[in-house]
């Protein structure tokens, strides 16, 4: 979850390493610090518990270098503090390495560490990297580098810096990822291009397993045994104003209004009128292969895990195969039965979630094929899967997602019509389903135009001690998401459940301090959900309904445009997201920041 940033070339390098830190604060915001390898190749150390703006102040004015390594953590082992900040040294002070992932074995070497006499300045399992890479005979700082990372068990992403190896920054991958800046005469190392794209849009991503070595005029990589990889640069699709907010006060609200123009993005290109389907040219899915699908399982995490839910229904809807949804983080561990004629898709924002990852990692060996729904291009999951549609959101640096979930459910419709026209999907709903498609944009940026209405809503519920969410069917995937929403950024209690469910039990917990957001769409179901709403009124609870029509039983309506019933999950999902941005904008949130949180979970 923690972000890594490092320089070597001509340029005062502490400017460079805070710039970075401060555009890889959403993957960890606790503690951060720097390291700073001088022309005698001797080491300097800054560190700070809090943001990076707290390092900044703490920075002596003369802290000059053109080799540095730095890091904003997202505490795993050890409380958030100045020790346990990194960079972490060695014993003698000439080795630093920052480090994303945990080390599993890190107690056992410790301990082996300790009874030979080392003594440990911080709580972390990451120091051990530092105290084995220092204690180590070997001749070269790739081969001292090496002989540590045998002796560990764990995922890491490391950049590591030797006062008696001045000319060099040595980098390793083992599950967190590690993306290499190429430059003229100077070379960056990042975990995210967010920290690279203001300097140079050509990069190298290393695979699990690989490593390399930054000097100033030149990179190589190579595996962790020594071999020689051959790894060529390619060109980040995103420039450096994708990461800027814009003239929005927070990076949530500048994603949540970029939404018409991110579905735009999604669907340009793939739509094909002729035959009433779309392009995915990235599956590698032939029709033969995509008829003989007898089901389809949708793994992520979080709204990931959502958005695949909404995914799954659509898929069973419009392609008639079996389908379903399930946490990439359980699936891993329960030793599910891999069935050759299933189709198993990873959903992922970023692409390097540690838990779905794993889960594709597991299903490859077991032989499934495995497609993945991505945002980041290039990243590991995009490389470890037989195919996949990109999301094409843009950048999201909020911790929450919102842009990126709208526009994973925009690509799982996309999937669910080109899967349902190779099957039994008839012209006409073909050309209904492109129809709604194309109306999504224009009614994002409608349901967008009553935010200051959403605002008030907001206002006057946010105050709830805790709220319930309800939907049916395609609705309910929403309630889960909007659930969710509300906690991670305002950190109201909020629980979701299906609206058929409320009456086996969380009925009990209505009353008029705990508010239900009802999803009440002009479907099939929607007699079923207004009598929902009456179960709701006659226990005196208050009622804000998201639904195509005003509802008589709702204290409040928030009225969205109707599109086709498969795609209106994907509508009314947006006003609950501004509901949750104005209730913890009413709170004083840490918005795109929300405490324990971060971006992208590299570890388990």
């Amino acid at each position: 979850m923690c972000g890594i940033v490092g320089y070597i070339g001509k340029r005062d390098v502490a400017p460079l390493l805070l710039e970075g830190l401060q555009r890889l604060e959403y993957r960890g915001y606790d503690s951060a610090g720097l390291a700073v390898s001088g022309k005698s190749g001797a080491l300097k150390t800054v560190k700070a518990k809090g943001r990076v703006r707290e390092l900044e102040a703490k920075l002596p004015k003369r802290f000059t270098g053109t080799t540095g390594i730095a890091h904003t953590r997202w505490a795993t082992h050890g409380a958030p503090n100045d020790e346990n900040a990194h960079p972490h040294l060695d014993a003698d002070g000439q080795v630093a390495i920052v480090h994303n992932g945990i080390i599993d074995n890190a107690g056992e070497l410790r301990a082996k560490l300790t009874a030979d006499g080392v003594e440990f300045a911080s709580e972390t399992d990451s120091e051990v990297l530092a105290h084995l890479i220092g204690r180590s005979q070997a001749e070269t700082l790739e081969e001292k580098v090496r002989q540590a990372l045998r002796l560990v068990d764990g995922t890491y992403g490391i950049a590591v810096l030797h006062a008696d190896f001045p000319d060099r920054i040595v980098v390793a991958r083992n599950g967190s990822p590690v993306v290499l800046g190429i430059g003229e005469h100077e070379m960056f190392v990042s975990s995210d291009v967010a920290a690279l794209v203001s300097h140079t849009r050509q990069v190298v991503t290393l695979d699990d397993g690989e490593m390399a070595t930054l000097k100033a005029d030149d990179y190589r990589t190579y595996t962790t045994e020594g071999s020689r990889t051959s790894a060529s640069p390619t060109t980040v699709e995103w420039e450096a104003e994708s990461y800027d907010m814009g003239g929005h006060d927070t990076y949530m609200h500048k994603e949540i209004s970029e939404q018409a123009d991110a579905v735009d993005r999604v669907l340009r290109g793939r739509i094909d009128d002729r035959f009433s389907t779309v392009h995915l040219g990235g599956l590698n899915l032939d029709a033969r292969e995509a008829r003989g699908v007898r089901r389809v399982k949708i793994l992520g995490c979080g709204s990931a895990y959502h958005a695949g839910q909404i995914g799954a229904q659509m898929i069973e809807e419009l392609a008639r195969i079996p389908a379903d949804a399930e946490p990439a983080s359980e699936f891993r561990y329960r030793n599910a039965v891999v069935d050759p004629d299933t189709l198993y898709i990873a959903v992922s924002q970023s692409g390097e979630t540690y838990d779905t990852l794993a889960a594709v990692q597991e299903l490859k060996r077991k032989g499934a094929r495995v497609l993945g729904v991505v945002n980041v291009v290039g990243s590991a999951i995009a490389r470890e899967t037989d195919g996949g549609v990109y999301v094409h959101a843009g950048p999201e640096v909020c911790v929450v997602s919102t842009k990126c979930f709208t526009n994973t459910a925009v690509a799982f419709a996309l999937l669910a019509l080109h899967l349902g026209r190779i099957r039994d999907l008839s012209v006409a709903d073909g050309k209904r389903i492109i129809a709604g498609l194309r109306k999504l944009p224009e009614q994002i940026a409608e349901i967008l135009g009553d935010e200051e209405q959403i605002a008030k809503l907001a206002a006057e519920y946010a105050n709830a001690k805790s709220m319930m969410f309800v939907g049916r069917v395609r609705g309910y995937p929403v309630a889960r998401e909007a659930s969710l929403k509300l906690k991670e950024v305002s950190y109201v209690h909020a629980e979701a459940y299906p609206a058929s469910e409320l009456k086996h039990g969380p009925l009990a917990l209505i009353e008029p301090d705990v508010p239900t957001v009802a999803i009440v769409p002009d479907d099939e179901l929607l007699e079923k959900n207004r009598a929902t709403l009456e179960e709701i009124k006659a226990r005196s609870g208050r009622i804000l309904a998201v639904a195509h029509q005003e509802q008589e039983k709702a204290d409040h309506t928030i009225v969205v445009p109707r599109n086709e019933v498969e795609l209106d999950p994907i509508l009314m999902g947006i006003p609950l997201q501004l509901l949750a941005y104005h209730s913890a904008l009413a709170l004083g949130r840490d918005i795109d920041k929300p405490r324990n949180l971060a971006k992208s979970v590299t570890v388990e």
